[in-house]
C-alpha cells in the first residue's frame, strides 16, 4: 500500500486529514495529576507533525501505534501555540507492515533522480583527465553502488535528510563548485571529482529503516570522512599505478579527507589546496542553504511575526520569513 497524498508540508490548519502516516516518534507522558498521555509524531514523505495529545481516556486511540508502524490517522490540522498539529477526531488504525511499504512514507527529495543521475553521467562523460575519470567511474560506473548511493540521505537529521539526498547534495557541491573553480582558474575536473566523491562514505555511514535515518556502527566508530578514503583506497586497488599515480591518489584522498574545512567540524586536516578549499566551501554552500530552506517552512520557530522567535538548532541564528515577492 502506498502512502496518500496529503502533503505535510503545504498543509493548512483546518484541512480534513484520512491519511496514512508512519509512526516517527512515540512519547508516553504524565499529566500533573499524574493521568498518563501519549504524544505521537506522525509523518509520510513530505514531512512531519505531531499529534495532538492523546488523553488517558481515549489512550486505546493510540493502541498499537509504536515507532515504525503505518497507521491511518482520520482528523484535522489545528494549531496550538503557532504550531501546527493533527487533532485526531476517531481511534488510529494500525495497518499490517505485510501491506504497506516503509520506505514510501521517509522524506524524500522533492525532484526527479533521473535528472540528476543526466548531469552526473554527463559530467563524468566530459572529464578530460583520463586518472580523474577512470576514478569516478570506479564508483559511479558501477550499477550496485548507484542504487545505495541513491537511497542514501545526506545526513540523518540535518541537510538533505531525505532518500535521495545525498545524490542532490553531491550534485549541488559538483556545480557550485566547477563554476567557482572556473572562476578561479583552478582545475574544474579534479574540483568536480572531488565533489562527486567527498560523501562516498556516507553509503557506509547511515542506515535506512521503517523509522528513519540512522548511523550505523561504522557511522559512529570512524565516521564517514575515513570511510569515504578507506573506499576509495578499496576501489583504486584494482587500477593500475600507471592509470593514476601513487601522487594522483594522494590528492584525491586529501580532498575527501579535509572537505569539512577543519578539524573541530571533522576533518582530520585543513585544505592545503586551492581546489580542496572550493571543494570545502562548495559542500558549506550546499549544506547551510539547505538548511536554512528548510527551516523557513518549519513553523514551529516562528510566531507572528517575519523573524523567527528563536534559533533553528540546523542555522544557529534567527532567521526571516521573507513577507513580499520578487517576482
Amino acid at each position: 500500500m502506498a502512502p496518500g497524498t496529503f502533503d505535510i508540508a503545504r498543509a493548512l490548519v483546518g484541512d480534513r486529514v484520512q491519511h496514512e502516516f508512519l509512526v516517527l516518534e512515540r512519547e508516553e507522558k504524565k499529566q500533573a495529576s499524574g493521568d498518563p498521555f501519549v504524544l505521537l509524531t506522525l509523518g509520510n514523505a513530505s514531512g512531519r507533525l505531531p499529534t495532538a495529545p492523546i488523553w488517558s481516556s481515549q489512550m486505546d486511540w493510540a493502541a498499537g501505534a509504536e515507532r515504525g508502524k503505518v497507521v491511518q490517522a482520520i482528523g484535522e490540522v489545528a494549531v496550538f501555540h503557532g504550531k501546527r498539529q493533527i487533532r485526531l477526531t476517531a481511534p488510529l488504525r494500525v495497518l499490517p507492515d505485510a501491506a504497506v511499504r516503509h520506505e514510501l512514507f521517509l522524506p524524500r527529495i522533492a525532484v526527479a533522480t533521473e535528472p540528476l543521475w543526466d548531469w552526473i553521467d554527463r559530467t563524468r562523460g566530459e572529464l578530460k583527465s583520463p586518472p580523474l575519470r577512470r576514478t569516478v567511474d570506479v564508483f559511479f560506473g558501477d550499477d550496485a553502488f548507484r542504487v545505495e548511493f541513491e537511497r542514501t540521505p545526506a545526513s540523518v537529521a540535518g541537510h538533505h535528510a531525505a532518500i535521495g539526498g545525498l545524490l542532490l547534495h553531491v550534485t549541488e557541491v559538483a556545480s557550485i563548485a566547477r563554476s567557482a573553480a572556473r572562476v578561479m582558474k583552478a582545475n574544474a575536473d579534479l574540483v568536480v571529482v572531488g565533489a562527486l566523491l567527498h560523501d562516498i562514505g556516507k553509503v557506509r555511514a547511515y542506515s535506512t529503516s521503517p523509522t528513519g535515518f540512522a548511523h550505523t556502527p561504522a557511522g559512529s566508530l570512524i565516521g564517514h570522512v575515513v570511510l569515504g578514503t578507506m573506499m576509495l583506497q578499496e576501489r583504486l586497488a584494482s587500477v593500475p599505478m600507471a592509470e593514476l599515480s601513487a601522487s594522483q591518489r594522494l590528492e584525491l584522498h586529501h580532498l575527501i579527507l579535509s572537505h569539512h574545512g577543519s578539524l573541530e567540524f571533522g576533518s582530520p586536516v585543513q585544505p592545503m589546496t586551492v581546489e580542496a578549499e572550493l571543494l570545502h566551501w562548495a559542500d558549506e554552500t550546499s549544506a547551510k542553504a539547505n538548511d536554512m530552506e528548510e527551516s523557513l517552512t518549519e513553523d514551529e520557530h516562528f510566531g507572528d511575526g517575519e523573524v523567527s522567535e528563536r534559533r533553528p538548532w540546523r542555522v544557529g541564528r534567527r532567521i526571516w520569513r521573507r513577507p513580499h515577492s520578487w517576482d
